[in-house]
């Protein structure tokens, strides 16, 4: 039972049981709540801290901390035989940027090169293989499918088979007198050499339709150039050899989104699908209304993770030609890693590597805004 004490002032003040710590002068029972649940979140917090202080520190020291090397190894002029935070490495601040985005000349050229090639790489790729994904994803979820599991290994596998043995397989496949050109001869269409023929898609078809000219092209697009490119190398289109690149990726990458995609339509409410049906929509309508609209935020998904791995591409060009032929396969990835290993540039390669970061954290971002949710704003009651 509370027991009531008289101050000297002549105000009761009401104590807790005894033994219990008193409120401060002025505190109200509430305050004294308040700041004990504060203390208890801050204890909670402490230990917290304490159980992930070794995940932290992992990442800290395999992660954080080699970036920000890295960071510091852009503004220098290294060649890796010294310790780069020594006085043996020049200090040369954004000249490795400069060189590669304002400064005319080969390395420039080169960085302009490998942004084209891989910007025709990401813009087929990630839209053909979300697609096709989305699409698998799709016929394996249906009810009365005989042989779902079957069909869901097949689509799959060539996701968990090694990028290099997958590579190397389509080497022999798409050679000069492979099987793809074999199986072209039947239909009497004679195929080019694949992974040497660098001349741009859409600067054959235009060229075909007599449009421009792809050996001698003139007008403005010769004239005006960008980056040490010209406007008609920029808008010629990816090489015949990127896009067997592209095809090895959209068939070897579509198998985990399906994975994903199947996921989220089982997750999908059967009633909203029940209700939809019950009102007379068609398949079509289904799929646009309902379907697609609940898959929004694992289609942000997989755009993202496919922006990302495309930009990112190293083991299939570095097996299928190492930028040959005529750089029209070349990278950034690939580029960065070139001029640090092959070129003993590493400055210059960390350089690549974090304009790249930048351009991929700059179209995520842009990717995330195009995607959000469009709904009508609610004002506010007054």
């Amino acid at each position: 039972m509370p027991i009531r004490t008289i101050r000297a002032s002549g105000t009761p003040r009401t104590t807790g049981s005894p033994g219990a710590p008193d409120s401060a002068p002025g505190e109200t029972g509430t305050t004294a709540k308040v700041r004990a649940r504060r203390a208890g979140l801050r204890g909670e917090g402490t230990w917290g801290w304490l159980f992930v202080s070794p995940m932290v520190l992992v990442l800290g020291l395999f992660m954080v901390l080699p970036i920000l090397m890295a960071l510091w190894v852009s503004l220098l002029h290294w060649d890796g035989q010294s310790n780069p935070f020594s006085g043996q490495a020049d200090f040369v601040g954004l000249d490795n940027y400069r060189s590669l985005l304002t400064q005319d000349g080969l390395d420039r050229t080169l960085f302009a090169t490998s942004l084209r090639n891989n910007a025709y790489y990401v813009l087929l790729t990630v839209p053909l293989q979300t697609a096709l994904a989305l699409g698998l994803a799709l016929l394996v979820n249906q009810k009365l499918l005989r042989g779902r599991g079957a069909l869901r290994t097949t689509f799959f596998f060539p996701s968990v088979t090694s990028s290099i043995a997958v590579s190397t397989v389509f080497l022999f496949l798409f050679q000069g007198s492979g099987a793809v050109n074999s199986m072209l001869s039947w239909i009497g269409i004679k195929g080019p050499n694949w992974f040497a023929d660098p001349r741009g898609v859409l600067s054959l078809i235009l060229g075909g339709l007599g449009i421009v000219d792809p050996e001698r092209p003139t007008g403005m697009l010769a004239d005006h150039s960008t980056m040490g490119l010209s406007w008609f190398e920029w808008l010629s289109g990816p090489s015949v050899a990127m896009c067997t690149l592209i095809l090895l990726a959209v068939w070897t990458t579509s198998g985990t989104f399906m994975l994903i995609f199947l996921a989220a339509l089982q997750n999908i409410p059967r009633e909203l699908e029940e209700s939809a049906a019950m009102e007379g929509v068609n398949r079509r309508q289904m799929l646009w209304h309902v379907t697609l609209p609940a898959l929004r935020p694992v289609l942000f998904l997989v755009l993202t993770l496919g922006l990302i791995s495309t930009w990112q591409v190293f083991d299939q060009v570095y097996v299928m030609g190492q930028g040959a032929p005529g750089n029209t396969t070349l990278t950034p990835a690939f580029l960065s890693y070139s001029a640090g290993f092959d070129n003993a540039d590493f400055g210059q390669g960390s350089a690549i590597a974090f304009i790249l970061l930048a351009l991929i954290l700059i179209l995520t971002a842009f990717q995330r805004w195009a995607l959000r949710e469009r709904g009508a704003r609610t004002g506010r009651n007054r």
